[in-house]
């Protein structure tokens, strides 16, 4: 029986699908097809995988300590996977990631395969995924290496390429000759007219210790200093935090540069099987549209939204009506707090865009206006000088933080459900339509005791209105005054 432990590599911003996709809320966590999103459907892809031969064990998901909260609700809502969250104190790239997965892999004396695969990625063949994957496991129980190659379908110059040679082996796989970089259009016809390159889908089977070995060889460096953030790690519940100092010490480097592209030639083995099942990376706005389910005059129509004598285009709308007259192959995405125009064939550029708001000291390239946290979410609905209007919904159960503020003061109206309050010595209960007033710097506490959710409105006023006031006491999720997302 191969034992295999899913990893899903769950970092990165998705700055291409901003304004969707924002760096508190990245695109992995995004619904964008069906009804979970692609971070929920890369898990149940590989769980699916489990045959006679092929036994599944814990999904390690490796993702930013600032996302750890997001993965942990959405793997909530998948009863039947087990999962350990392994949190990255700062962006390492995929190499440090990869290298913490397999550590957490080996804990327990044994060696199991790990099938490595990015959570921002899209499939329509589950089918076809499946039996590539049971092949490509099947092909690395010996020790191999074996990259996912995407049969090419056009001549696309946005993805690396792998070339392949030799004959068909046992498992379906064919060794890999070389890896190329991005092509040019002329370059990646050749590469297609050939029929021996396929793109580069970034999904990776080999055992634990293959991995750790070839690390070792190819870039000691990475190796070492991610064995010394794992010795002194720490954990609770199912987070698992490597220490802070030593991981920021790693070199950044992906899993390619630091060991794929240096197998071929060798005593590593490498080998590709091919993989044809409708595969996507959504690497931008353009991607989303050809995954879409598009009109007889090929549009893709998402939310509230209507057009007229309009082609080709993507319209998404979030929040309110969006209506597109006599426009062709246009991207226009709206969300509460901004709205995207772009040709779809420029999409790819949106990220500068994210660049130039970051520069600015802008928050729209990092946060939505309704922001998750912990135990719930917020929406800011309105603002002015001295005065903010939030929504407020906390999960049944939940409670916000033991806090208080130096520079605001805070009126609660209860909308929905019931609230417990802790403000200063007194604890009330409050329900729908009752209201209370947290005076500034008075200790206070927001609970949700009930079975329903709980929704507040909540009216601040004072000299300073930013979410960094807060002085917290007492906090469930081990959240501190410095860490307030």
């Amino acid at each position: 029986m191969l034992k295999v432990s899913p990893v899903i590599l769950c970092g990165g911003s998705g700055t291409r699908l901003w304004p969707l996709s924002r760096s508190g809320f990245p695109k992995q966590f995004l619904v964008l097809s069906g009804t979970t999103s692609l971070f929920q459907q890369a898990l149940e892809r590989i769980n699916a995988i489990a045959s006679q031969d092929i036994a599944l064990d814990e999904s390690l998901v490796v993702t930013n300590e600032e996302h750890r909260f997001l993965a942990l609700d959405q793997l909530r809502e998948l009863k039947t996977i087990k999962a350990t969250l392994l949190l990255e104190p700062v962006a390492r790239n995929t190499a440090p990631a990869l290298t913490l997965a397999a550590l957490r892999a080996i804990e327990q004396g044994e060696d199991p395969i790990l099938v490595v695969t990015p959570a921002d990625q899209t499939i329509t063949d589950q089918a076809a995924f499946t039996v590539a994957l049971q092949q490509s496991v099947r092909a690395a129980a010996d020790g191999a290496i074996i990259i996912l190659g995407i049969t090419p379908t056009l001549p696309e110059t946005g993805y690396g390429y792998i070339k392949h040679q030799g004959d068909v082996k046992t498992f379906g796989e064919y060794s890999v000759a070389q890896f190329a970089e991005k092509p040019d259009a002329t370059t990646a016809q050749q590469y297609v007219d050939s029929g021996n390159y396929c793109w580069n889908s970034g999904m990776f089977v080999l055992r634990a210790s293959t991995w750790l070995k070839a690390l070792q060889q190819f870039r000691p460096d990475i190796a070492t200093t991610t064995q010394q953030s794992w010795q002194d790690r720490t954990s609770d519940a199912q987070f698992i935090r490597p220490t802070k100092a030593a991981f920021a010490e790693i070199p950044s480097e992906s899993i390619d540069y630091a060991v794929m592209e240096k197998c071929p030639g060798s005593d590593v083995t490498i080998n590709m099987v091919p993989l044809a099942a409708g595969w996507n990376d959504l690497g931008a706005w353009d991607a989303v549209w050809q995954v879409g389910a598009q009109d007889t005059n090929g549009n893709v129509m998402q939310g509230d939204t209507f057009q007229a004598d309009t082609t080709n285009s993507l319209i998404y709308a979030s929040s309110r009506l969006v209506s597109a007259v006599g426009v062709d192959n246009l991207v226009i995405v709206e969300t509460a707090d901004a709205v995207l125009v772009a040709d779809r064939s420029q999409s790819q550029h949106v990220k500068k865009i994210v660049s130039i708001l970051e520069k600015s000291e802008r928050g729209e390239h990092a946060l939505h206006r309704k922001v998750h946290r912990p135990w719930g979410w917020y929406d800011s609905i309105d603002e002015e000088d001295r005065f903010k209007v939030k929504r407020i919904n906390v999960k049944p159960g939940a409670s916000l933080s033991l806090q208080k503020h130096h520079h605001r003061a805070e009126h609660w109206i209860v909308v929905k459900g019931t609230a417990e309050v802790t403000c200063g010595e007194k604890v009330i209960l409050l329900t729908e339509n009752q209201s209370t007033y947290i005076p500034l710097g008075e200790v206070h506490r927001l609970k949700n005791p009930g079975a329903i959710p709980l929704e507040i409105i909540e009216v601040q006023s004072g000299s300073y209105l930013g979410e960094d006031d807060i002085v917290r006491f007492e906090d469930t999720y081990g959240r501190t005054s410095a860490s307030y997302l």
